[in-house]
């Protein structure tokens, strides 16, 4: 980065290398801080600065020992998390949504869904009625 910016060389090197974390899914780790220095022509505290713009953005994160890592996104909750915490947040002895309705709400196979509900009812949180579907038995957290 030769020539001086108004905009700040740090932003620069910030907004390339969010350009490149963008593009490269399989991207996890950044090139270490010296490579940066040489690959911008700038000096440590500038790739410090864009680093830490980075990690501000909550993009990149530093794991001592490995250097710069990329953050994926937060891993969503398994299908029986979300139906425990539905079955919670309805309460004992209240109708629980059909697979149908479960399949759409949570975005999961019908197949993957019967087997929440199947270790939800094995488990003593809800009971099947036949011809008029499922019903909160029990609170997951009243389960020992």
């Amino acid at each position: 980065m030769p020539d001086r910016s108004p905009r700040g060389t740090y932003l620069q090197i910030a907004e390339a290398i969010e350009t490149k974390i963008s593009r490269g899914p399989d991207l996890t780790a950044l090139p270490s801080e010296a490579e940066l220095m040489k690959e911008h022509g700038v000096g440590r505290t500038t790739v410090r600065r864009a680093l830490d713009s980075l990690a501000n953005k909550g993009l990149i994160k530093s794991h001592p020992g490995s250097g710069w890592v990329v953050v994926g996104p937060e891993p969503k909750p398994s299908v029986l998390d979300q139906l425990t915490a539905m079955a919670t947040a309805l309460g004992a002895e209240t109708d629980f949504p059909s697979e149908k309705e479960l399949t759409e709400i949570t975005g999961a196979a019908r197949g993957t869904v019967r087997r929440a509900l199947a270790q939800l009812e094995g488990a003593g949180v809800l009971e099947v009625r036949h011809g008029k579907g499922r019903r909160v038995r029990a609170l997951p957290s009243d389960q020992s």
